[in-house]
């Protein structure tokens, strides 16, 4: 009885019609409408709220002193849907000198041309190798014929935007801020656009864990090597920036100029080598046939359960490699201590401690931006885009395991192999 007769199942073109070139993306313009209604409701909404909290401001003729006053002129909004027109309503408060306010939305700034996704999505495709005069072509793929509004010379008045965002950025305050723990590492560019000849560009970086567990971009900036110095000024204006307590533990490679500067400026502050850079320094001292089995038992090291598990196969690696390749051991021993510092610390924050894949994961990115485009145009531009990567990725960095135990490590509680040592009663 489901059956259906061949004929009921027949059909000619007559009876389909078959959407045209030009109609066929029906979806985005319903979208597109959708999102301008609803932007309209909530800016007319947030007004209403605002003119309501000011209601019982009247005159002696009991006229309310705070009213609706009409519309802006249209603007023009560049979002991933596509432009979308929109009319803020106007307010209008009848009084004068000090008592005065004017209305600001928040959801829609005065100068909003542009949606932050289309801001992080610039960042993006620069670092993803689109040259600025590429970039008209690359948005209209992805946001259709309007997205053709971002010239050369838009993108390039954007980067200077980015860059006095920085500077403004670097003068935050951080008095209210505690790191706990942080992680640092200067990351090597090719600049194109200089003077000199084979210029390198070194951008440090340093990124922290905040009390409740959050990562949080402390730092960046542009140095010409990875050098004491440069890590000492770093260092310094952080603690000008207000930062009132040391991290109690920093993680970073073996580069000596970051850790002669923390020494100087945060000399209690533990000290933790990160395992990735240092199973590499160890390996590339290895031959090809030798690096998969060496790589195996270094990770039995800092995978062991305990510390003292850990020192047993720290010096079983050392007895079978030293006799014939002592320069891969002596670059494991000679940080051994810093090494496993880890295991005085929570367990759970173990992963987040024993590397800086924090910040290595975050600027890959910016290593393929680097290889395709064989450097970068300038340092300004370089430093600039490094920036808005990084914020842009610091939205969607995970809190750390454990964030719990955070208080416990400041409050100066011991941890003997990750586990919270208990205190004997009198």
């Amino acid at each position: 009885m489901f059956k259906q007769s061949r004929q009921s199942q027949q059909f000619t073109s007559e009876e389909i019609e078959f959407p045209s070139e030009s109609s066929r993306d029906l979806i985005t313009p319903i979208l597109r409408q959708g999102a301008r209604q609803m932007l309209a409701i909530a800016v007319e909404l947030e007004v209403r709220d605002w003119i309501n909290e000011r209601s019982d401001l009247r005159d002696e003729n009991d006229r309310h002193l705070i009213v609706r006053n009409g519309h802006q002129p249209t603007r023009t909004i560049q979002t991933g849907l596509g432009d979308i027109e929109i009319r803020r309503p106007r307010v209008h408060d009848r009084r004068t000198g000090a008592e005065h306010e004017t209305f600001h939305s928040k959801i829609l700034p005065p100068y909003l041309r542009r949606t932050k996704a289309i801001e992080d999505l610039i960042p993006w495709l620069y670092l993803k190798g689109i040259s600025t005069g590429g970039f008209s072509e690359a948005l209209q793929s992805l946001l259709g014929p309007d997205g053709a509004g971002l010239s050369p010379t838009t993108i390039t008045r954007l980067i200077r935007t980015w860059q006095d965002e920085h500077d403004e950025w670097t003068k935050g305050s951080l008095i209210d801020k505690h790191f706990v723990y942080m992680w640092a590492d200067g990351i090597y560019f090719n600049i194109r656009l200089e003077d000199e000849a084979n210029q390198k560009q070194c951008i440090l970086v340093i990124i922290g864990a905040t009390a409740d567990g959050k990562k949080e971009l402390v730092a960046v900036s542009d140095g010409y090597r990875e050098s004491e110095q440069s890590w000492t000024e770093m260092l310094n204006d952080v603690k000008r920036r207000g930062l009132k307590h040391p991290p109690n533990l920093a993680a970073a490679d073996g580069a000596l100029g970051f850790w002669a500067a923390l020494r100087k400026v945060w000399p209690t502050t533990r000290e933790q080598r990160c395992w990735v850079h240092k199973t590499a320094n160890v390996l590339n001292k290895l031959p090809d046939r030798m690096q998969t089995k060496a790589k195996n038992r270094i990770h039995n090291i800092w995978q062991a359960e305990t510390k003292a598990e850990a020192e047993i196969a720290f010096d079983s690696f050392v007895e079978d490699f030293e006799l014939k390749y002592p320069k891969a051991t002596e670059c494991l021993v000679k940080d051994r201590e810093v090494l496993l510092t880890f295991y005085d610390f929570p367990a759970e924050h173990w992963p987040h401690l024993r590397t800086t894949n924090p910040i290595e994961s975050t600027f890959a990115t910016v290593r393929l931006r680097h290889r395709r485009t064989k450097g970068n145009g300038s340092r300004a531009a370089c430093l600039a885009m490094v920036f808005k990567l990084v914020q842009s990725a610091e939205r969607h960095w995970r809190r750390l395991n454990g964030y719990q135990l955070i208080p416990e490590v400041i409050q100066g509680v011991r941890f003997i192999d990750g586990i919270k040592k208990k205190e004997i009663a009198a």
